[in-house]
């Protein structure tokens, strides 16, 4: 299953493949045909599973439609017409500052060459910026509980022509005591709109108030991360981007063994193998833009050890199987965390133990964050003299 046959529109579709990705993961490719028929959907999901985009491109796709119908009727009115104000059609509300920044930025990314408007409003900072950008006129808000209650009470959000509403990581938001703000919320809102739920965990609370939102929902679940990572050592270095370069050569001149790096980009991938051979250590890259028999020669050298170690993209690695292979490095972190549980995956396999060694940026470390709440365990931080 690709993103293109999951009927995607053109142009959120082409934001999707500049990001580099072509195969959806399984709560995207089990909710967004959900979402897109329009009707109401729970989705138990973990955190890192790739779940904003369930939400985030269906809502794009539905106010795209919107947006095109409304400029046809508007076409055909008069000339000199007032030109009203964008009203909100979509509410995303999230329990945590860090989350609202993430959903935004997912949001900016698929929804670029669409010209839907966003703005995203949080506690703890002053409420101009955020007012400036309610008062231009949003298509999408994502938003806090605090905040928004706080925003609507001054009458600068009117949630009255809202079509779609996100409910994300509900038992969160339980934990952290804004029940009560939701139920506070929900009288504002029209009825006659579409509810996306998402929770990790179903405790009855939750239950309780999704039966309360939801009408007549889908449900779509994804099974938790399997303990394929109790057979693999985790390990991090906390380092900088400059200094991975001398890190990684360092390693891999201690480390005799066959290796497997993951690259998030295909450039990135192309400068790490380039960067190894000039150290004297055979490397081959693939990715996306080899060809298929590049990548398929690349692979037999590797697994007949003519070179020691293979850097790899995300979508390359997907159809590779080595037999024993005892180290995997993430030279940068994926976008999700489900993803690095696959790239480790890679070794600890049939009973044999692995190694998983991941380098970590300053900017990254919410990724490692989530990586441990979606598999449960801490990765152990490991030591670098530079």
């Amino acid at each position: 299953m690709t993103f293109r046959e999951l009927e995607i529109a053109e142009p959120i579709l082409k934001a999707i493949c500049e990001k580099g990705y072509e195969k959806p993961t399984p709560i995207q490719e089990k909710g967004i045909p959900v979402a897109l028929r329009g009707g109401d959907m729970l989705g138990i999901a973990q955190t890192g599973t790739g779940k904003t985009a369930t939400f985030a491109i269906p809502i794009l796709q539905h106010l795209l439609v919107e947006r095109s119908t409304e400029s046809r009727s508007e076409a055909r009115g008069s000339k000199g017409r007032f030109v009203k104000k964008r009203a909100v059609k979509a509410l995303i509300l999230t329990p945590t500052r860090e989350l609202a920044i993430q959903i935004g930025e997912s949001i900016t990314d698929y929804g670029k060459h669409t010209g839907i408007k966003q703005a995203i409003i949080f506690g703890g900072v002053k409420q101009g910026v955020q007012t400036d950008q309610l008062q231009a006129g949003v298509d999408i808000l994502v938003a806090t509980p605090g905040r928004l209650l706080d925003l609507i009470r001054q009458g600068y959000v009117d949630l009255s022509s809202i079509t779609h509403f996100v409910l994300d990581e509900a038992d969160r938001m339980l934990d952290m005591g804004f029940i009560a703000d939701i139920r506070r919320l929900l009288p504002i809102l029209p009825t006659k709109r579409q509810t996306l739920f998402f929770s990790a965990t179903m405790p009855k609370d939750i239950v309780n108030l999704s039966r309360s939102i939801l009408s007549t929902p889908t449900r779509v679940e994804v099974t938790p991360v399997s303990s394929a990572v109790d057979t693999v050592e985790q390990g991090v270095y906390f380092v900088e981007k400059p200094e991975k370069k001398k890190l990684l050569v360092s390693l891999l001149k201690q480390e005799k063994k066959s290796v497997l790096v993951f690259s998030r980009t295909k450039h990135g991938a192309d400068n790490i193998s380039r960067l190894l051979k000039k150290s004297g250590i055979k490397s081959e890259a693939i990715h996306g833009d080899k060809s298929q028999g590049q990548r398929q020669r690349a692979l037999s050298n590797f697994k007949a050890g003519a070179i020691r170690v293979m850097v790899a993209t995300d979508i390359a690695a997907r159809g590779i199987d080595i037999q024993e292979l005892e180290i995997v490095i993430n030279y940068d972190l994926p976008d999700v965390a489900e993803t690095y549980v696959h790239r480790i995956g890679r070794t600890g396999r049939a009973g044999h133990f692995g190694t998983a060694v991941t380098f970590c940026s300053e900017e990254e470390q919410s990724k490692i964050r989530e990586i441990q709440v979606l598999t449960g365990k801490k990765i152990n931080q490991l030591s670098f003299q530079a």
